[in-house]
């Protein structure tokens, strides 16, 4: 039998501020240690994509980002739990690769993808593990480049930056429809396993944060 409340306690409690659902200052500072980390795991798979995957490094950098990003996704849900968490730390991801010369228009799948990352794990109240998931296989698109979709402009903003010929035609050298759908299963495949290792990882966390 678990003793009564005593009436300091009960008067603690009920002067105990409720969780708000909006987010903090507290939470925004939480989210930016989270995008700070995800940058680096981004960076970390740059390097990898670069030296493993000679002439595909662009095509494959969002799968091997989504394989070994999963920790970093699962523990800020778990520890946040509010809806704009995950659309805040996309954006910031997009801000630092927009600084770091990246495409601008590939800033638009930075907000549009995180967005309906978040929307799918508040529907499970950030609570369902399976929601999770989704969400993050979802999350993990927002750093597919537009090379198939916008090469024009994809190659104007090179040019812009001084790249020379030999260099823009290496980039475009393996974009083609068959090498679209391999980076799209590449992203979807790694996306789960991270995201299932990510939770694996976190499992205290989510005990913790009661998610199922």
């Amino acid at each position: 039998m678990t003793a009564p409340n005593t009436p300091a306690e009960t008067s603690d409690q009920l002067n105990k501020p409720a969780k708000s659902g909006k987010l903090e200052v507290s939470d925004l500072i939480t989210i930016g240690v989270f995008a700070a980390l995800y940058f680096v795991m981004v960076c970390i798979a740059t390097l990898v994509s670069t030296l493993f995957t000679s002439g595909f490094g662009s095509i494959f950098l969002p799968a091997i980002t989504a394989l070994i990003s999963g920790c970093v996704y699962m523990l800020l849900a778990a520890r946040l739990g509010k809806f704009g968490g995950i659309t805040v730390m996309g954006v910031i991801i997009g801000l630092f690769l927009f600084i770091s010369g990246h495409f601008v228009l590939s800033f638009i799948a930075s907000i549009v993808f995180p967005v309906a990352a978040d929307l799918i794990a508040r529907a499970g109240k950030y609570k369902s593990k399976a929601l999770l998931l989704v969400s993050y296989v979802v999350f993990s698109y927002g750093l597919t480049l537009p090379l198939w979709f916008m090469k024009d402009a994809y190659v104007a903003s090179l040019q812009a930056r001084g790249k020379d010929a030999a260099y823009i035609d290496g980039v475009f050298a393996n974009i083609n429809t068959g090498t679209f759908f391999i980076s799209m299963i590449a992203i979807l495949v790694c996306a789960v396993l991270g995201g299932w290792f990510g939770q694996r990882m976190m499992k205290k966390d989510f005990i913790k944060a009661r998610i199922a």
